[in-house]
C-alpha cells in the first residue's frame, strides 16, 4: 500500500497518512460510502460552492495511521465492483446533450450573429465605477469592448466545462482576472 491515505475529493492531490485534512460538516458528505476529504480549506470551499450547502463549515481532521487504515479496511471491506458483462469497451467521450447555439459557437469557433452580440455590461454602473474611481468620463463604445471581453471569458469557461464533460459552467471554469 502506498503512503497515500486518500486523494482530495476536489483537486485529487494525495492526502498522506497522519496528515491534517478537512471534512464537510454536513452529515451526507461524511458517510462511509461517500467519504469526502479535502487537502485544503479552499478545496472544501469549492465543494460547498458546487453543492450549495446553506450552513456548512470545514472541520479539521487527522488522517489515520497506515496500520489503523489497514485494520479499518479489513473490518469494513469496500463493496466489490460488479463484474463486467462484456469486455471493456475503449473509453469514449460522453455526450452530455445537445449544445445551445451560443455554447456550440464557443466550442466550435462559429461567429455570433448580430442579435447575439448585444451589450452584456450594465452601462450606468460601468460609467459610475469609472467616474468614482478616477473622475473620468466614459465613452459608450467602452461597453461594447467590455462585452467582447466578457464573451471571450465566457467562451473559455464554456470550453473548460465541456472538457470536463459538464453541462454547467462553474466558477472554477472562469479564468482569473489579471491585475
Amino acid at each position: 500500500m502506498a503512503e497515500t491515505w486518500l486523494k482530495c475529493s476536489a483537486c485529487k492531490n494525495p492526502i498522506p497518512f497522519n496528515a491534517t485534512h478537512w471534512v464537510c460538516s454536513v452529515s451526507t458528505c461524511n458517510r462511509a460510502r461517500m467519504r469526502l476529504v479535502f487537502c485544503t480549506v479552499s478545496c472544501w470551499d469549492s465543494h460547498v460552492a458546487m453543492l450549495r450547502h446553506r450552513d456548512a463549515w470545514a472541520v479539521e481532521a487527522k488522517a489515520p495511521s497506515k496500520d489503523a487504515w489497514e485494520r479499518e479496511l479489513a473490518e469494513n471491506p469496500p463493496d466489490p465492483a460488479p463484474a463486467p458483462a462484456q469486455p471493456a469497451a475503449p473509453v469514449q467521450r460522453k455526450v452530455v446533450g445537445p449544445a445551445s447555439p451560443s455554447s456550440a459557437a464557443a466550442v466550435e469557433g462559429v461567429q455570433l450573429t448580430e442579435a447575439e452580440r448585444e451589450v452584456l455590461i450594465v452601462v450606468s454602473k460601468m460609467k459610475k465605477y469609472i467616474k468614482d474611481r478616477s473622475g473620468m468620463n466614459c465613452s459608450d463604445a467602452v461597453a461594447e469592448m467590455l462585452s467582447d471581453h466578457v464573451r471571450a471569458i465566457c467562451d473559455d469557461a464554456i470550453r473548460a466545462a465541456a472538457r470536463d464533460e459538464r453541462k454547467t459552467v462553474l466558477d472554477r471554469d472562469v479564468p482569473r482576472a489579471r491585475r
